[in-house]
């Protein structure tokens, strides 16, 4: 599972982020882990559809 944060960080640029929180099941534990990247808002649901 992953959600997409409401706010989005903007640069001078005038291209616009994401930050992206995913969670992530660990091969060694079992436990589930979140992993936070910022992510260009356009490549944002290619990013949340791979896995």
């Amino acid at each position: 599972m992953a959600k997409k944060v409401v706010a989005t960080l903007k640069t001078s640029t005038g291209k616009s982020f994401a930050k992206v929180i995913r969670m992530v099941r660990s091969e060694k534990t079992g436990a589930y882990m979140f992993k936070e990247e910022i992510v260009a808002s356009d490549n944002v649901k290619e990013y949340l559809s791979k896995k």
